[in-house]
């Protein structure tokens, strides 16, 4: 199998997100769903999950599929409109994906998210801990924009932002952007009929980045730009990411068959690249302080229960990064803290099996869990 070939192969992925242009599931003219591009997508869903894959659906199209049932004109909608149609068009999306997906008895289970929610730390951890918990329970998890709390102007591209944003909460390894488009063309192709579709891209570049401000998508959502930043994100995630022309039926499998496509390919996988963004990207707002015996626990790659820690410094909160001393006082790891300093006084020396009691709610076991944490 060549490198090409190799980069192109799905079946290694363990976790996949796919990202659904408006244009591909959508009839804008008359706001009806193609039911046969989707049913062919549900197939390809079906597939990967049957090797053992899990597969997260960013999809556009709900106010594609809203402004016509609302029956608003032509031309651009002020944002209350957009946002009308979005909440109207998507409970049509997703009775649409969870009858095409029931075909094949998979449990869709519809989240909304803005960019914000990736943003901001608390949201960030209680949507990636939902979602963790859908992929384990075998569903597949289906992401709109929440375009209809959206607190500025709802922008073009933003769901391939999004896809990314997603990509890295979910620590996925492949990130799918499905298009109008075959890929990042050397030049517009329109205009330059020698231009060709770059097959693998390793570092963004200035060179890079000219291509995408010449070959633009034509009906696509967010052109090539935008995809190129949701690149940029996916990449420093750890996660590869692939845009394909996914107009034909079978798009997903279409890819693993060699159609003309874009590969970015990072430098880290995205175990790698969560660790060190832990270790030095972010800062920490205070401190735990264990015994001998977790101290233990960690450098045998566990995780940090309540009952191994002595103290908590610091006014932290939920989802930030603190640092694991031991009792001398020294640095041992380094993690993302799964209660508020105010909580994690309350858990100290306890055992796991105390938490609902001492805190009213069941919460993590951990309080970092070993997924969340590096050792210094």
């Amino acid at each position: 199998m060549s490198p090409h070939r190799q980069t192109m192969d799905l079946s290694a992925a363990k976790r996949i997100v796919i990202k659904i242009g408006s244009a591909l599931l959508v009839d804008e003219e008359h706001g009806t769903i193609h039911r046969k591009w989707l049913a062919a997508l549900a197939d390809d869903v079906a597939r990967l999950h049957a090797r053992g894959q899990q597969v997260v659906i960013v999809s556009s199209g709900a106010i594609a599929v809203g402004r016509r049932h609302l029956k608003f004109t032509d031309g651009n909608l002020r944002l209350e409109e957009k946002q009308a149609a979005a909440a109207t068009g998507m409970v049509r999306l997703a009775h649409a994906y969870q009858e095409e997906l029931a075909r094949h008895d998979l449990t869709v289970a519809q989240v909304l998210m803005t960019l914000d929610d990736s943003e901001n730390r608390r949201r960030y951890i209680n949507a990636r801990n939902t979602l963790e918990t859908l992929l384990r329970l075998g569903a597949v998890p289906l992401i709109n924009e929440n375009d209809t709390v959206a607190t500025d102007e709802i922008r073009l591209g933003d769901n391939d932002r999004l896809g990314a944003r997603v990509a890295a909460m979910v620590s996925a390894d492949t990130l799918i952007l499905l298009s109008d488009v075959d890929g990042l063309y050397t030049a517009d192709p329109s205009r330059d009929k020698s231009a060709t579709v770059v097959p693998e891209v390793h570092e963004i570049t200035p060179e890079i980045e000219a291509m995408a401000g010449q070959s633009k998508s034509s009906v696509g959502t967010g052109g090539m730009v935008t995809k190129l930043a949701a690149a940029k994100v996916a990449m420093g995630a750890g996660c590869r990411m692939v845009i394909a022309n996914g107009h034909e039926l079978g798009s997903v499998t279409r890819i693993e068959d060699g159609a003309p496509c874009t590969w970015f390919i990072p430098k880290a996988n995205p175990r790698t690249a969560r660790k060190h963004w832990i270790a030095g990207t972010l800062s920490p707002s205070g401190k735990l302080i264990v015994d001998d015996g977790a101290l233990s626990a960690l450098e045998s790659g566990k995780s940090l229960l309540p009952a191994g820690v002595t103290g908590a410094e610091g006014d932290f909160h939920k989802g930030d990064a603190v640092i694991v001393v031991d009792g001398a006082g020294r640095e041992v790891a380094r993690g993302l803290v799964a209660y508020s300093a105010g909580e994690a006084r309350l858990l100290i020396g306890h055992k796991s099996s105390e938490i609902e009691d001492l805190l009213g709610y069941r919460g993590a076991d951990e309080l970092i869990h070993r997924d969340d944490l590096v050792l210094s």
